[in-house]
């Protein structure tokens, strides 16, 4: 019996494609300053941050890791830790016990495989219990200076949606949308746009559309 054909992908005509990109521009120019929220002052500090930022705002990841970071210098710290006492200092963050086996066993293997050194490559990077496409991204573009995607947040998610960058639902099938319409000059930019847009406008629960600087533009937007 044949399996169930596929449902082929619909492409966006030029003129949708031309609406994406102008509020891609007009968020740029609206959010000029964004960046990333997490404080960090290496790619082991970001690794970490990004790690536990997993279901918790930015915000409380920084008071936490302002800590942390004195207690945990190295990735032989961590893996030396106690599982334990990591998981209390990183309780705030939340799912906290999870998190802390996942950093114990992201720094044993960066001992073990990489010098005890955050990996530069995203294979390598993908190896790491806790660290999937998102997290990699984030470490390779703001650490290294390396852009090989689009992180995709819970923000960008949502406003990717909202806005018509995609109708899909898996992070990855997001971020492949999101490449093939963003300039490859702005993917290291544009998802803290994103973000920065969703925290201040474009919220989960009451998105502020009489703010909105696209609302003229946007399909999700509310009369």
């Amino acid at each position: 019996m044949p399996g169930r054909k596929q449902k082929e992908k619909r492409e966006l005509s030029a003129e949708e494609k031309k609406r994406l990109l102008e509020i891609i521009e007009i968020l740029k120019k609206t959010y000029p300053h964004a960046k990333i929220a997490l404080k960090f002052s290496n790619p082991l500090e970001l690794l970490v941050a990004t790690i536990l930022s997993a279901q918790c705002t930015d915000e409380r990841v920084n008071e936490v890791t302002e800590k942390l970071f004195k207690k945990y210098r190295t990735a032989r710290d961590y893996a030396e830790a106690d599982l334990g006492t990591l998981a209390e200092d990183i309780r705030p963050t939340g799912f906290y016990q999870q998190k802390a086996r996942y950093l114990k066993e992201a720094a044993r293997m960066m001992l073990d495989e990489f010098e005890g050194e955050v990996p530069r490559q995203m294979e390598d990077l993908l190896k790491l219990p806790g660290v999937a496409r998102k997290t990699a991204n984030i470490v390779l573009a703001n650490a290294y200076g390396i852009v090989e995607g689009i992180p995709v947040d819970t923000h960008v998610k949502r406003l990717a949606e909202r806005l018509g960058f995609s109708k899909e639902k898996d992070p990855n099938k997001i971020e492949k949308d999101l490449m093939a319409i963003i300039p490859r000059e702005d993917w290291a930019f544009v998802p803290y746009v994103l973000q920065e847009h969703g925290r201040r406008v474009c919220k989960a629960r009451k998105p502020l559309c009489e703010r909105c600087p696209v609302a003229h533009l946007c399909p999700s937007r509310k009369a």
